[in-house]
């Protein structure tokens, strides 16, 4: 029983605004190695400072728009203008971006058993995208960093 290690990038786009469901996009980019752990852990890691992960319900998709609902009334956009950040410059939407990636968080960790993520049947990974223009660049791509170990 052997440790082992894999890492793999994924660039993801996301669509819009809001939280996106991107289990399958991790599951293609690891399909290769996952199989070959039968206990371990996959951490991901996204590389930027307004987006965020989490896992949560992946079946109704109503939870995904709640979400971001209960995200902006959380944070909200008019914190730009009405004197509380001082961190302006990069558009409306892009401090309170920052405060949600804190919140919700930039990495996940998750059990792998027998080659597969264990994950609950209820449970999809997201990617929450909380940038309307994305950033300096204007886009919506973001970039997760893969981590496997474990032992086979």
């Amino acid at each position: 029983m052997a440790a082992q290690w894999f890492q793999k990038d994924v660039t993801i786009t996301a669509p819009s605004r809001g939280c996106h469901l991107i289990t399958s996009d991790i599951n293609k980019a690891i399909k290769d190695d996952l199989p070959k752990i039968k206990i371990g852990l996959a951490n991901l890691f996204i590389q930027h400072t307004s987006a965020s992960l989490t896992v949560n319900e992946n079946a109704d998709p109503d939870v995904r728009r709640d979400m971001e609902v209960g995200l902006n009334k959380i944070v909200p956009a008019e914190w730009n203008r009405d004197g509380t950040f001082r961190h302006t410059m990069e558009g409306d939407d892009d401090m309170p971006g920052h405060m949600k990636s804190s919140l919700m968080g930039a990495s996940l960790t998750i059990p792998i058993r027998n080659g597969r993520l264990a994950l609950g049947t209820w449970q999809g990974i997201y990617l929450n995208e909380h940038r309307d223009q994305g950033g300096w660049g204007g886009g919506h791509t973001r970039h997760i960093v893969i981590t496997l170990q474990g032992t086979s």
